[in-house]
């Protein structure tokens, strides 16, 4: 029982069934003074009545002829079996009637009480009006009330048995609830204590229903696919940095070493030393372009989201690699629309476009296109940044958005400009397509319209820059 108590499904349970029967048995109750009270009110206003109807006779007739008339009114075949009347003269000798009284409680006159008195040589619980007649003597008009009695009994027995049996059904059907529950409930407990031990590719097992616990199961399942792919990441991430940071340290300490015994020029210190620090310069990219993507994907960058003009971003992106495409040959043509407005950051949305067009003009080769675009549709806004290069083969279109891999490995980089823009257009919403065009590359994000953006933590475009609804 201490067990049951812990458990919340069987108090919820329990409790709900407790409560649909206290709802039966004030029905119940209800039902019971609607009838039997309601009844037993009849019969005190008919005994009433017929007191009054005989006290008015007496007013004007003899005690004999009264006593005829309460005869008359006991054999009339008249409610025979429950009326009952008795009528005796001023001295207390009985002149009629059909039950034994040998003397009347003035404290109970003109009192309609209940007293158990002998009727028909049995005894019987009654309902009676005593009332003294102007010359003394003494009427008692009533009625039996042993069938009414019988069915207040039956009311009330099957109000109780109908109370115990439907508690019993409540416990029996919260154990069953409990049950069912712990039984589902289970499957989340076992697939998280296997995660818990290492197996992170454990998923909820899912029922062919479509309940609460199932659509619980695949948000579960969901999230523990996202915490996979987010673990495979960080080692993978520490396996490359190692890799990546181990090759240019130990680079720069065989050149500091070699410089420190066998070069002794200042000449000679100088250039070893400008190799390292530009070494150093390197690795500290890589550092800032992976805190830049764990920044994105934490979404800790979310919160002072606002409307953004991509046509502002692009004019100062473009205006900022003119220089660079004309030195590598390249020719760089943009077009926006004036209503493709995302809601994002700025600065991020530049970092974006600014990788791309630095992938474009180190791939694409001489001379080149490069082509930026920002259209406006009906259901979302489009940023397209393509060129005709070579491309990527559609076998790596997907690894090449893994942080440190490279599709030219002949080229310098460190293989995380599209890590970063996947990252930025994870943590705005939007779906990043990399397509073939035959010859050359275009990279599309597709953004949400600013007013039905949604991300993917739930938060939508109602969301003010303070995160407050709007």
């Amino acid at each position: 029982m201490i067990r049951l108590s812990r458990s919340v499904a069987f108090r919820l349970a329990l409790t709900s069934g407790l409560l649909v029967v206290g709802a039966i048995v004030v029905v119940s109750v209800v039902f019971y003074f609607g009838t039997v009270g309601i009844e037993a009110r009849r019969i005190d206003r008919k005994i009433a009545l017929i007191a009054d109807r005989f006290s008015d006779s007496a007013k004007t007739n003899a005690l004999a002829a009264l006593a005829q008339r309460v005869d008359q009114a006991l054999t009339d075949g008249i409610d025979s079996d429950t009326e009952i009347y008795y009528l005796a003269d001023a001295d207390g000798h009985r002149l009629t009637g059909n039950i034994a009284v040998t003397d009347a409680d003035t404290r109970t006159l003109d009192k309609i009480v209940n007293r158990t008195v002998v009727r028909a040589g049995r005894p019987s619980f009654a309902r009676l009006l005593m009332r003294r007649l102007p010359d003394g003597a003494l009427l008692i008009i009533g009625r039996d009330m042993g069938d009414l009695n019988e069915v207040r009994n039956l009311a009330w027995r099957s109000i109780i048995t109908g109370s115990l049996l439907a508690i019993l059904l409540a416990i029996g059907g919260s154990l069953l609830f409990r049950r069912q529950i712990e039984r589902r409930i289970f499957a989340i407990r076992h697939t998280a204590a296997d995660i818990e031990a290492g197996n992170l590719s454990r998923r909820i097992p899912l029922s062919g229903d479509s309940d609460e616990f199932t659509r619980l199961a695949q948000d579960i399942n969901r999230m523990l696919d996202r915490i996979e792919h987010l673990m495979d990441g960080v080692r993978h991430v520490s396996n490359t940095i190692a890799h990546n940071l181990r090759t240019p340290l130990g680079r720069i300490r065989g050149q500091l070493d070699e410089a420190l015994r066998g070069l002794s020029t200042e000449s000679g210190f100088a250039a070893v030393g400008g190799s390292a620090i530009r070494q150093i310069d390197d690795l500290i990219v890589v550092l800032e372009k992976l805190l830049q993507i764990a920044e994105a994907e934490s979404g800790t960058r979310r919160q002072p989201f606002e409307p953004v003009s991509l046509k502002d971003v692009i004019v100062d992106v473009v205006e900022l690699y003119d220089a660079a495409a004309e030195s590598e040959g390249a020719t760089l043509t943009w077009h926006a629309d004036e209503e493709a407005i995302v809601l994002g950051d700025r600065d991020l949305l530049g970092s974006v476009l600014a990788n791309l067009l630095d992938n474009a003009l180190k791939y694409a080769g001489k001379p080149a296109h490069i082509e930026v675009t920002a259209e406006s549709t009906a259901d979302a806004v489009v940023l397209s940044v393509g060129d005709d290069g070579p491309g990527i083969p559609a076998t790596e279109r997907t690894r090449v958005l893994e942080r440190f891999y490279r599709s030219h490995h002949g080229e310098s980089g460190s293989g995380l400009g599209l890590s970063i823009v996947a990252a930025i257009a994870y943590l705005h919403g939007a779906s990043l397509r990399l397509e073939d065009t035959a010859p050359g590359l275009c990279v599309r994000l597709s953004f949400a319209r600013t007013e039905s953006a949604t991300f993917p933590n739930g938060n939508d475009s109602s969301m003010s820059t303070t995160g407050e609804r709007i």
